[in-house]
């Protein structure tokens, strides 16, 4: 590409004659996205996308990578790179690498970073990113080019006719109702003067003006669409009115990005797809006005994306913005300034910074509500960058996985939906129309049977349904197959189940303890841990959103007591912070046991908690057992909190019962000691007036202040009139906890070590963390799990 080739000989020349500055190494801070590969790290695909630091003075990077850590045996090198990340073109050898990275500045090339090492496994998903010129090659000349190719017109105009007859009719039937009633298209009105931003009349505006924006130009880019299927010319004519009308709307007015985005965005999307949908009807004026508006609209986006996305990515709304400007880069290609540097960046971004709130095993930060939102309008990308550019987005790791996330948090027929901002009022219906299409586009067969059994696929409407409906059809694969727990380790998620494929007969536990703290619209605190059993929710994150950032919202549900988890001296852990971090510690998985441990204690204010190590062992289906362990510099008082969506019954720490629906559970503090325990319905703040909301919220309290403590709990969920086995006891010293629960059949033995070496009690001895076994009614050893460890034995010390 000639200009990184005039750059990287400026780069050769001025470097020198230039005494080099040093390189900033600063690790990365909460919020922003790091070195990477991290030094030490496995690939998951070849080529990874590197990151580095935005160095201050750096007009380009220059970056290597070698078999040596002398950068001797060079196999990669890019110069006169612009951005602060870079995904290379080609595939690099599967073997242990080196990596380092300079800029050049004014006076030219600096000192080089840190060597990093990092691994490429040979299994590593090929992905490699095109070049700059290729990328700009691959977008059509003609018109249309989101969604649909020119060339591809033919064939979807005889499936309109054919096996896609009803979708092309259900178009119809849009296009008729628009043309008998359509939109309004006088330009929406600023927020009135001295209106509070976040109440309840700014936000009719805020999102009023949404939902004004997206009937104008949405009906008119299914006019558009439509039109470009059967030819109705009245059709094209209306679509073309109500594109110029919006096209005479202030661009940094009501519905401008910065001014408000939520209405910005849309106008951004659906103006250029019924640009490119009808521009052979357009005259040379009005393609003229439309590339003016968007100039200014498609500049303002990418200004302020780029270049702090690349390197501060966590931010909500910017995670949809970035490939919304990549449709008006499409869009506009050729016709609009800069067009081709916004393309570049979106590609950047989808390459090296996507997706942000996720990890490779198919987790999301943020909850199943945003998750839904938020891929279900990168989807829409998806479609157009494998029609547009020829790029697959499901050769990514985390997309390869993404629909894993609804199957484990949300299985058929669970009753609402985790972890995450909004995720009360869903259902696992609630995810059919998504995972249905992550299912046709990564072809895979157990995300279809996951809808079939949450009901049955949701077709996407529209011109979208419309276009997605010609995709191949994907054969369902029973979800009885996978795995019934699983880990999203890099969201700090862990889905613990006895049957994946219907919550009525599911025991689900999920255990929150995220390296991405509790940020953004995952702020729920750290060690938390939700309780849904046969189809009832039992133990609950708490509080109900009225609005962004009320005092509810902010101070009851980012605070660390609308969940259960725990507060030290009435102090929760920071709220919606990056730095309020968690890191599940250890996870074990099997038919009879699960376990996982989380440590939170970095999550709390500095200097106030040293420790807390949450380990939950889940005995399938009807034995769960809790160790807190806590440590503080200086003495605390420690408070356990405990949710539930009914009253609880209470007769003492030792005996709690929580009775929802058809389900039920039992709730024993074994240890410490002398708990006060309360009970209230009111949140402290309520939510508003409008919101008529009762939950109950449970305080286990020490009543002495005490630099370390463990407590010791016992939950035995069951069925609406079952009467589980209660008998439980613990048995706590310096060098290890024990705690023996009669459960159906038998009892269960659990083993907690606290130092090094072999520990023993209650007939169970184990070199390993933590132990547990099954014991027959006739004392006989059954199942047995073991982290940490390589043995556990049963028969010692006279049991």
């Amino acid at each position: 590409m000639l200009r990184l080739l005039l750059m990287a000989m400026a780069v050769m020349t001025v470097a020198a004659a230039y005494a080099q500055a040093a390189f900033d190494d600063t690790s990365a801070a909460p919020g922003e996205w790091g070195f990477r590969p991290a030094d030490g790290s496995v690939s998951a695909t070849n080529p990874p996308s590197f990151s580095w630091r935005p160095q201050e003075g750096a007009r380009v990077y220059a970056l290597e990578v070698a078999r040596d850590r002398a950068f001797a045996d060079i196999v990669y090198e890019a110069q006169g790179v612009e951005m602060t990340v870079h995904c290379p073109p080609l595939i690099l050898p599967a073997e242990r690498l080196h990596w380092r990275v300079a800029f050049v500045g004014e006076g030219g090339r600096s000192q080089w970073s840190h060597v990093r090492i990092f691994t490429i496994p040979e299994d590593a998903v090929r992905f490699p990113m095109p070049e700059f010129g290729e990328l700009i090659a691959r977008v059509p000349n003609e018109h249309p080019r989101l969604f649909v190719r020119p060339e591809e017109l033919p064939r979807l105009r005889e499936l309109a006719q054919g096996a896609l007859k009803p979708q092309y009719e259900a178009l119809v039937a849009a296009c008729e109702k628009t043309m008998a009633n359509p939109p309004p298209t006088a330009e929406p009105e600023k927020y009135p003067e001295g209106m509070v931003r976040g109440s309840d009349e700014w936000r009719k505006v805020w999102w009023g003006n949404r939902t004004y924006t997206t009937n104008v130009l949405n009906s008119a880019a299914t006019l558009a669409f439509t039109r470009m299927l059967d030819g109705n010319e009245a059709y094209g004519q209306k679509a073309r009115e109500l594109l110029m009308a919006a096209a005479e709307w202030d661009p940094k007015g009501a519905t401008g990005y910065r001014y408000n985005d939520e209405a910005g965005m849309p106008y951004n999307y659906y103006f250029s797809r019924t640009y490119t949908f009808v521009n052979d009807l357009l005259t040379e004026e009005e393609r003229a006005k439309c590339r003016e508006v968007m100039q200014v609209r498609g500049e303002e986006m990418y200004r302020h994306l780029y270049p702090r996305h690349l390197w501060r990515p966590y931010s909500s709304h910017s995670n949809r913005a970035w490939h919304f400007l990549g449709e008006v880069a499409i869009a506009f290609m050729g016709e609009v300034e800069g067009a081709e540097e916004w393309l570049w960046f979106t590609e950047n971004v989808f390459f090296n910074v996507y997706p942000v709130w996720a990890d490779d095993d198919g987790g999301w930060h943020e909850g199943a509500a945003y998750w839904s939102s938020y891929l279900g309008r990168f989807t829409w990308w998806a479609d157009i960058q494998r029609v547009a550019l020829g790029i697959d987005a499901y050769r990514k790791p985390f997309f390869a996985s993404c629909g894993d996330f609804a199957t484990y948090i949300m299985p058929p027929h669970v009753p609402r939906g985790g972890f995450g901002d909004l995720t009360g009022g869903r259902t696992a219906s609630s995810n059919r129309g998504l995972v249905t299409v992550f299912a046709t586009q990564a072809q895979n067969g157990y995300w279809a049977d996951y809808v079939e059994r949450a009901g049955g696929p949701a077709a996407t409407g529209g011109y979208i349904g419309f276009i997605r409906g010609a995709l191949p059809e994907v054969e369902p694969r029973s979800i009885a197959e996978l795995p019934p727990s699983k880990l999203f380790r890099g969201t700090g998620l862990a889905l613990l189940h006895t049957d994946l494929t219907d919550s009525r007969n599911d025991v689900q536990i999920e255990f929150k303890s995220s390296p991405f703290g509790s940020q953004s619209h995952g702020y729920e605190a750290q060690n938390a841990f939700l309780l849904y059993a046969y189809g009832e929710p039992l133990l609950i994150r708490t509080g109900q959103r009225d609005s962004y950032g009320s005092a509810h919202h902010k101070g009851w549900m980012w605070s660390t007591r609308s969940v259960n988890s725990i507060t030290v001296g009435g102090q929760g852990q920071l709220l919606r912070s990056a730095a309020a971090k968690g890191e599940i510690v250890a996870f074990e998985s099997s038919d009879e046991f699960d376990y996982v441990a989380g440590e939170a204690g970095g999550a709390y204010p500095d200097g106030l908690v040293d420790r807390f190590t949450r380990h939950i062992l889940f005995a399938k289906p009807d034995l769960i057992v809790i160790l807190d362990e806590l440590a503080t510099p200086e003495p605390q008082t420690f408070e356990w909190w405990l949710h539930a969506p009914t009253e609880m019954r209470l007769g003492g720490q030792h005996d709690i019962g929580v009775a929802v629906g058809d389900a039920g559970c039992q709730v024993n503090l074994l240890a410490p000691e002398g708990l006060a325990v309360t009970q209230t319905d009111q949140f402290d703040p309520p939510p508003r007036e409008r919101i008529k909301l009762t939950q109950w919220h449970l305080t286990a309290s020490t009543t002495e202040s005490a630099r370390t403590m463990r407590f010791v709990t016992v939950i035995r969920p069951h069925r609406a009139g079952d009467e589980p086995p209660l008998a439980a006891e613990c048995e706590l010293t310096d060098e290890s906890c024990a705690v023996r629960a009669a459960v159906e059949g038998g009892e269960v033995v659990a083993l907690w070590r606290f130092g090094e070496g072999e520990v023993s009690a209650m007939g169970l001895t184990t070199d390993g963390d933590v132990a547990a076994m099954r014991v027959s009614a006739a004392g006989e050893p059954g199942a047995c799990m073991v982290s940490g460890g390589s043995r556990v034995e049963f028969g010692r010390n006279g049991m």
